[in-house]
């Protein structure tokens, strides 16, 4: 049973933990166990606090007996992105530069699991900074993806992604200010959400500003509504929190997705399609009819180029801080990518930053216009497969690196609207590839209900790991 538990998701864990028939201590024992084995392979944590862990796993299991669970995820194992703030853990941020020192605040993601029984457990990976959408840095090396150890998980929350994919607590808090939590969960074979923006306290702000967000990395859609019926509570020290929605997400699961109007888009612009993704991907929208939906395949309402040159301008200007930040000696001690991005910010003119807000402006009116037409749009959320752990690009046709590789996400950081990643099939080398869903702002209760349907009718059975040597 101990083995079984590290492998259960966070709703079925409450449910043996409600009726007596597991524990909290054992399941966090049992994912420590895991984690010793595995982690060694994968590199998906940074740091492990097992002492604490063990010591509320302990007072939650007092909880369950005497009936008082604070939530249902009380005992549930849950780790943290290296980005986000917890008490007495660096704030290390996956960068050799940082301050090492414990920080003496959590964030309110992790504030709000805390209070809510969850067992904060480890810290999982990033990119540095989470500049980049793979997971490795100078700090911490190469983080793997579980179903395939020579692939990366995606990134920037691949440690989150591959924690979670090898049953290393069925939870996991990611950022995504590009597509940092939906990336991961693609090539991990999660379902990971990017919310309304500011539905999802935050806190300190993030460098990259109003495109990065907070969210749930899981297995199943139902545990990520668990979560988000914690993590959506408001915090003051949030600048730009939406309010309360008093929405339970868990409840707002059920119900079907009859006579719901869909836009399925398989390719944004002139960026390039893996064959086998935008075939699995066909075959999942070609599945939402069955599941009542209307489905029209259509195209992007705004020029993709336009967008995307717009994200860049927005992403690189906001990296181009940290050479400020940081002394110029200690400049080669980056990621030689972040240390790039961050000087070509530099390039950019005042000019070019208003004329990138314009943009998104209008691509954001653009987009409400689609969701006014449309209840969901489908895309891929990667256009490529699993590719080479330790590489910045996969290959393209042409054998050079393909900076085309994940067009969809950055669009809604930019937008704000709700996204979310599910699994839908694997390749024929068995690896991961992601359904992306997207709906109107606040229809965030709607995404995971469309994320619920869907992934109950096309279940993952998540892959074995081998021990380290």
């Amino acid at each position: 049973m101990t083995d079984d538990l590290a492998q259960l998701t966070a709703a079925r864990l409450a449910a043996l933990y409600r009726k007596g028939k597991a524990s909290p201590v054992e399941a966090m024992k049992a994912v420590l166990a895991r984690t010793e084995k595995i982690n060694p392979t994968i590199n998906a944590f940074r740091h492990v606090d097992a002492d604490a862990a063990l010591t509320a796993a302990r007072a939650s299991e007092r909880r369950w007996k005497k009936d008082e669970a604070l939530s249902p995820i009380d005992g549930v194992p849950v780790s943290i992105k290296e980005l986000v703030r917890v008490k007495g853990w660096a704030a290390s941020m996956g960068s050799k530069l940082t301050d090492k020192s414990p920080v003496d605040e959590d964030a309110p993601a992790v504030a709000r699991l805390r209070e809510a029984g969850a067992v904060v457990f480890a810290q999982s990976t990033s990119s540095e900074h989470g500049h980049k959408g793979v997971t490795d840095s100078p700090l911490n090396g190469i983080t793997r993806n579980p179903w395939n150890v020579e692939c990366t998980p995606g990134g920037s929350s691949g440690g989150a992604g591959a924690a979670v994919a090898a049953g290393l607590g069925p939870i996991a808090i990611g950022t995504d200010g590009g597509g940092s939590v939906r990336i991961p969960s693609s090539f991990c074979g999660l379902v990971g959400l990017k919310a309304t923006f500011g539905r999802v306290p935050a806190w300190p702000p993030s460098m990259t500003g109003d495109l990065s967000n907070t969210g749930p990395m899981c297995r199943t859609a139902l545990d990520c509504a668990l979560m988000m019926n914690v993590i959506s509570r408001p915090d003051a020290r949030d600048a730009c929190g939406l309010p309360a929605d008093d929405i339970n997400y868990a409840k707002k699961l059920d119900g079907d997705l009859k006579k719901l109007k869909v836009g399925f888009v398989l390719r944004f612009g002139d960026c390039p399609v893996d064959i086998e993704v935008a075939s699995l991907v066909t075959r999942a929208a070609k599945q939402f009819s069955a599941l009542g939906c209307k489905v029209e395949e259509t195209q992007a309402p705004f020029p993709y180029a336009d967008a995307s040159r717009a994200f860049v301008v927005h992403w690189l200007s906001a990296l181009q801080r940290l050479l400020q930040l940081f002394p110029e000696n200690r400049h080669g001690e980056f990621d030689p990518n972040l240390l790039a991005s961050a000087k070509a910010g530099l390039r950019y003119s005042l000019q070019d930053l208003v004329n990138a807000q314009v943009v998104r402006r209008e691509l954001a009116i653009a987009w409400n216009q689609f969701f006014a037409k449309y209840d969901l749009l489908l895309t891929p959320t990667v256009a490529v497969q699993p590719f080479e752990a330790g590489k910045n690009l996969p290959r393209g046709p042409d054998g050079k690196g393909n900076v085309l590789w994940s067009p969809y996400t950055a669009t809604f950081n930019m937008s704000r609207h709700p996204a979310a990643s599910v699994p839908c099939g694997l390749s024929r080398d068995g690896l991961p590839i992601g359904l992306h869903i997207v709906a109107g702002h606040y229809r965030d209760a709607l995404v995971l209900r469309a994320a619920a349907r869907y992934t109950e009718a096309n279940p993952l059975t998540f892959p074995a790991l081998p021990e380290t040597k």
